[in-house]
């Protein structure tokens, strides 16, 4: 279990930096046209920086991917892993990208279809296993991942045929300029994300992977404290530029406050019945051999009543052209995180990383 989470993190870390890069400008850019031929330049341009990107990951892998073993106290494993999923990041390059194409539309429909296929196919899969009891190995995983991703591709592909011309007509003007809008809001995605699994990765690198699997299994419950803050995110983001724009910083302001006040009415009464409850809500999800992240579990939760804040806030500074100072707060907060994780980690040991988040947040 700990092995599979490193995985994901990973693989969850390189695709929220790549989206980072790419979906809002793609968004921003083709929303903000009506001529169907530069929507295909932009779309071209955005999708030529997908493929180079994925690229030179695929190139980290194969080159580093052994080395992780290294770092780690997980074995061989991990690095067979990435090694298996090349497969799956390439069909990430068109299933993002039908993705964006569908958002610069305001259509979800798409959206929603390709991620459910994706989810209850890969979930069918474990389940059968569990059905006829037979075993499985971390490569089954990869494979399943990858089988998922492909048949979520092709949904997605097909709600995403209305808005395609089927030209690809790239240019230099349109890669720079999608690269040079989301330069920084690249960076400071890539600093969030790591910033967010910091935990477990120093798990990883100073405990063991039965470690990481109680960091994990708290990081899960954690996660759906976010899904709100996450969702409303992609409604603020076109929202707030489209005020900073044509209405002034008072009504940018507004925004940031109604949207922070309906997430926290949501996250509060859950967070502190989490709080109370940790052991019962670990051992529901995760099972009694992960009993002893309940405290962990309970810090999370005290992190999570702030973050609704915190990431609209970022969120909001994107939207309105202030992504270098979102990258600058990030970086301190990244470098300022893994110092307390590290101090917290000598002194506290198994629960130092959750700690040391909490006294980051």
């Amino acid at each position: 279990m700990g092995i599979w989470t490193l995985f994901l993190t990973i693989i969850t870390i390189f695709e929220m930096t790549k989206t980072n890069l790419l979906k809002n400008a793609h968004i921003k850019y083709v929303s903000g046209t009506t001529v169907k031929m530069e929507k295909t330049v932009i779309a071209s341009s955005s999708l030529v920086i997908n493929l180079a990107i994925t690229s030179l990951f695929i190139f980290l892998v194969l080159i580093f991917s052994s080395q992780l073993n290294g770092l780690t106290h997980i074995g061989n494993e991990l690095g067979h892993m990435l090694k298996w999923y090349i497969p799956g990041l390439v069909l990430m390059v068109y299933f993002s990208h039908f993705e964006a194409i569908q958002q610069s539309h305001l259509e979800f429909k798409g959206v929603f279809a390709g991620y459910f296929v994706r989810q209850i196919l890969f979930f069918g899969f474990i389940i059968s296993h569990k059905i006829f009891s037979v075993p499985f190995s971390l490569v089954h995983l990869v494979m399943y991942q990858i089988i998922s991703i492909f048949v979520g591709t092709v949904t997605i592909y097909f709600f995403s045929r209305p808005y395609l011309l089927y030209r690809f007509n790239p240019t230099k003007i349109w890669i720079r300029k999608i690269v040079g809008y989301g330069g920084y809001i690249f960076g400071s995605g890539m600093v969030a994300n790591i910033f967010s699994n910091l935990d477990q990765l120093m798990t990883a690198k100073f405990m063991t992977a039965g470690n990481v699997a109680s960091y994990s299994s708290a990081n899960r419950v954690n996660q759906l404290i976010d899904i709100p803050s996450y969702a409303a995110s992609e409604v603020l983001f076109p929202k707030v530029a489209s005020a900073a724009a044509h209405e002034g910083a008072n009504r940018v302001k507004y925004l940031y406050e109604r949207m922070v006040a309906i997430l926290v009415t949501f996250t509060i009464p859950l967070a502190v019945l989490i709080i109370i409850f940790p052991t019962f809500v670990i051992t529901a999800i995760a099972g009694n051999q992960y009993i002893d992240a309940a405290p962990i579990l309970q810090l999370y939760m005290i992190t999570g009543i702030f973050r609704p804040a915190q990431n609209q806030a970022a969120n909001l500074l994107n939207s309105i052209g202030r992504a270098k100072k979102v990258f600058y707060i990030n970086s301190a907060c990244l470098v300022f995180n893994a110092l307390v994780n590290y101090i917290c980690l000598l002194n506290f040991g198994f629960y130092g990383p959750a700690l040391g988040t909490l006294i980051t947040c």
